[in-house]
């Protein structure tokens, strides 16, 4: 081979040995860029431009920000990835009378436990799903997203019948959650059969044995499923799933915080919990359409159909002394704690209904997993987690003469940085695949959300007729 040819073997191989460090970013500024075309720009950002940081909490929470779905293109986006039932999920219903029996009957569901019965319920379902993990392996490697979601899916059934979960129904509302949550993520179409299914259960369970809190009465019977499914088993367990993912992979990627948690006690635990909602905030940007006027001093007032788009991560960054750095010990003090900090929204619009007992029933099933397992993961930690949150679970349990278990531990730490290696090597490259999944799913999916107008249309059928104009939309 020629000199040339030589040189362009080489830089083919640097070329494609590149690929991980620029290609997923590259394809994920394009997906932004054509999601945008597609969708139509719309909407003001904040903190932005036009509402900057310190405006952030006052504009989000002022009455007029009150328009959730109606009068938004990004609204069809959220209804198509949420389908079937956005017409009635508590965070896309319209204020009204139909959103206020909703969420009354959410508090109710959900105080009905003591702290008491929430901490031994997550408890118990927590071991029973890590039981399944069986005892006879040294190194267990888990996608801590699929771990976890097991347990909320038993969790939050039980919430609702006061029943334990059969497993064929856990299995549901599992699929049901990963099949929304991965649609979300553009790593996956949807699979509306899951979804179905998971309707059908609780249409069927509904009409003969209805849980205990009376559902809302100015609900269907079909809306009453839907209900059930969108609020409960999609967005309480892939929010709980994700937030126990994150906290347990925080802790696997740094191991001088998981160490310190053996010594310092519950109190220390709930720091490296806010410190982890604070880096990997659950939602990304809350849009928000304006019912009135929203009048600002020494700025141009909000006019009413404007979309707001709340960042939180954006937000949450803003204000916050070594925002880069992962520090339990920053919510120790007034003085070093961020002050820009809504893990659970804003209270004056819509906040997180598990906001009084998140931070508990997360303590409790990270206690559970700590218990029996120490954490490790090189995976690359992001806010998104496609990944799903590669780790490797080691019996803390030794059993044994202390000669054998030496000879045990030295195994296991070879076998353990043999296994970290090949994981970072390993979630290094998937990104390339998943990025250009992301974008050819993602690019299908928004223009089929915005072919089918399942929000628009919904609201064109309703009284009163189209949907308001959007202010800054083309």
């Amino acid at each position: 081979m020629s000199a040339a040819g030589w040189a362009a073997v080489g830089a083919a191989l640097a070329l494609a040995a590149s690929l991980p460090y620029w290609l997923p970013r590259t394809v994920v500024a394009l997906r932004v860029r054509i999601f945008a075309r597609i969708n139509g720009e719309e909407g003001i950002p904040a903190p932005g431009r036009e509402v900057p940081a310190e405006e952030f909490k006052r504009v989000y929470g002022h009455p007029a920000a009150n328009g959730r779905s109606r009068g938004a293109a990004l609204s069809d986006l959220f209804w198509y990835w949420l389908s079937p039932g956005p017409e009635v999920h508590q965070e896309h219903l319209e204020p009204g009378p139909r959103y206020d029996d909703v969420a009354r009957t959410t508090r109710q569901i959900l105080a009905g436990p003591s702290r008491a019965e929430w901490t031994g319920l997550v408890g118990r379902c927590t071991r029973q799903v890590l039981d399944e993990l069986g005892g006879e392996e040294r190194l267990f490697k888990v996608r801590l997203r699929d771990l976890m979601m097991p347990v909320w899916a038993s969790v939050y059934y039980e919430v609702v019948f006061r029943s334990p979960c059969p497993r064929e129904v856990r299995d549901l509302i599992t699929g049901n959650a990963d099949d929304v949550v991965s649609a979300l993520k553009c790593t996956r179409l949807r699979h509306l059969d899951r979804r179905a299914r998971l309707t059908a259960y609780l249409r069927a369970r509904l009409a003969h044995d209805p849980p205990p809190v009376p559902l809302p009465a100015l609900l269907t019977g079909r809306e009453r499923a839907y209900y059930l499914q969108g609020t409960f088993f999609n967005t309480a367990v892939v929010q709980m799933s994700e937030a126990t993912a994150h906290l347990l992979l925080a802790l696997a990627t740094h191991p001088e915080v998981q160490e310190h948690l053996a010594s310092a006690g519950p109190d220390y635990l709930d720091r490296v919990i806010d410190e982890t909602l604070q880096h990997f905030p659950l939602f990304g940007v809350a849009h928000r359409i304006t019912t009135g006027e929203i009048p600002r001093a020494g700025r141009p007032a909000i006019p009413p159909g404007s979309v707001l788009l709340f960042n939180y991560p954006e937000y949450q960054r803003s204000g916050t002394a070594g925002a880069g750095r992962f520090d339990p010990d920053r919510w120790l003090s007034r003085d070093t704690r961020p002050t820009a900090s809504i893990p659970f929204g804003v209270a004056a619009n819509r906040p997180c209904p598990a906001r009084g007992f998140a931070v508990l029933t997360m303590r409790v099933a990270a206690e559970e997993v700590l218990r029996r397992f120490r954490l490790e993961s090189s995976a690359e930690h992001t806010r998104s987690l496609p990944s799903r949150g590669p780790c490797l679970l080691i019996p803390r349990a030794d059993t044994g003469s202390s000669r054998l278990r030496l000879r045990l531990r030295l195994r296991l730490r070879l076998r353990l940085r043999l296994r970290l290696a090949a994981m970072r090597l390993a979630d290094h490259w998937a990104n390339v695949p998943r990025s250009l999944t992301q974008l050819v799913l993602g690019t299908y999916m928004v223009w089929d959300a915005r072919r089918q107008g399942l929000c628009r249309n919904y609201f064109a059928a309703a009284p009163g007729g189209p949907s308001r104009s959007v202010v800054g939309s083309r």
